[in-house]
């Protein structure tokens, strides 16, 4: 059985946005949410997911605190420095803010490889 995983970050419109829809490409049940959620998907996510063939529909920015049952999600940190009290991280990623399309592409990569070793 897959384990159902939450991605986490600050504005949750980069990547634990790519990372939510990556892992459910890959069969996993995911979520993602944010700390001070942004408007919207960054338009780079969308394009990434989309250049990989991976379902980005759906994709909205979500606070963290509309997340249920987290104590049953391992929860991943996508490295920005997430802080939440309430909130037991299972792991931080590190990654950096992407800026250009190739750090997208880069970070979608790095994500899936991760996603393989779980």
């Amino acid at each position: 059985m897959k384990k159902k995983l939450l991605f986490v970050c600050v504005g949750n419109s980069c990547r634990s946005q790519m990372a939510e829809a990556i892992a459910r490409d890959m069969g996993y049940e995911a979520e993602s949410a944010g700390t001070r959620p942004a408007e919207m998907v960054h338009p780079n996510t969308i394009k990434v997911l989309k250049m990989k063939n991976i379902n980005a529909d759906g994709l909205k920015p979500k606070h963290i605190d509309s997340i249920e049952k987290i104590k049953e999600k391992m929860v991943i940190s996508m490295g920005c420095g997430v802080e939440c009290p309430n909130i037991k991280i299972d792991k931080d990623l590190g990654f950096e803010d992407p800026n250009k399309i190739e750090d997208y592409v880069e970070i979608a990569s790095k994500i899936k490889n991760y996603l393989s070793s779980l």
